[in-house]
């Protein structure tokens, strides 16, 4: 499943700067966020998983931050490719057992 990413790194930084700064204005979080979307072009919901994802990063809320996510992701494709060699390497080593038995019985 691929997501199409409209807007850039930038323009979310942007968005969730413009709400950090203009919160104090609003009764609540949900509030800044609703009122701030659609100047940036988004859904309210969308701007704030960037914001809560933000806040997740700096250490603010609670949760795994992107960098250890995608960290734990790169060690499951490691892992994954690994079992994939290592099951390769078995049935190369049986392969090559049962053929060494057959030339010996000759």
């Amino acid at each position: 499943m691929n997501k199409s990413n409209k807007f850039s790194p930038e323009s979310r930084e942007r968005a969730v700067r413009m709400v950090q700064e203009h919160r104090g204005e609003y009764p609540s979080l949900w509030a800044a966020v609703e009122s701030i979307a659609p100047k940036i072009g988004c859904v309210p919901q969308t701007l704030l998983v960037w914001v809560k994802r933000q806040e997740v990063d700096t250490g603010v809320r609670e949760g795994v931050s992107t960098t250890e996510t995608q960290r734990v992701k790169d060690l499951e494709r490691e892992v994954k490719e690994l079992r994939r060699a290592n099951e390769i390497l078995k049935l190369a080593s049986a392969f090559f057992a049962q053929a060494e038995l057959d030339r010996r019985l000759k």
